[in-house]
């Protein structure tokens, strides 16, 4: 048995998985070994896994056994295996040290980097990779590295035809399960005469 994976989030007495013994006589079920944590139950008429408290994400997968005895003689029994998985739940949102900053760009000046973005996310693994993207690109006037954050210009500009201060909005988003989760930053780029 291999049920679908819990969030590590699961409370107690959740239901996880009903064992099946195939038997002309009633049988009783149980768990008899590796689940030394105590993180599951079974009723035994009825083969049916609950939880029984609050999982622990690094205990996880857990691989038990399970045994089906004949109700009237102990000797006659069948054990299956059952294999639980927990998915660590993507709690935190990506957070940028200053939700907005300003920066200055001289005019004429050829594509260059303008300014590298870092957020942070308390998550692990994939919950808490980032890439970086720009919400509002300004007819392509800005681009980022959507790896390492930096934010560059893709062409001069010029103080006197064009606007003098630019918004960009970059947003960092994780690789989260079982949703992604954003943060955001704006950047006001100053033209400089």
């Amino acid at each position: 048995y291999h049920p679908a994976p819990l969030s590590e989030k699961t409370p107690p007495d959740t239901f996880v998985v009903e064992i099946t013994a195939l038997y002309k006589l009633p049988v009783n079920y149980s768990i008899t070994s590796g689940d030394e944590k105590g993180y599951f139950i079974i009723r035994s008429s009825s083969g049916i896994i609950r939880t029984s408290k609050n999982l622990e994400l690094e205990d996880f997968p857990v691989n038990f056994k399970v045994r089906a005895t004949d109700s009237t003689n102990a000797a006659v029994f069948d054990e299956v295996e059952v294999k639980v998985e927990v998915i660590d739940e993507n709690d935190f949102p990506p957070v940028f040290p200053s939700s907005l900053l300003e920066e200055r760009l001289p005019e004429n000046s050829p594509p260059t980097q303008i300014v590298q973005l870092k957020a942070q996310d308390n998550d692990t693994g994939r919950n808490g990779f980032l890439t970086y993207s720009i919400l509002n690109g300004h007819g392509l006037k800005f681009r980022i590295n959507e790896t390492t954050g930096i934010l560059y210009s893709t062409a001069p500009f010029d103080y006197e035809e064009e606007p003098t201060e630019y918004q960009v909005v970059v947003y960092a988003e994780d690789d989260g399960i079982p949703e992604k989760k954003r943060g955001y930053c704006t950047v006001v780029v100053k033209i400089i005469d």
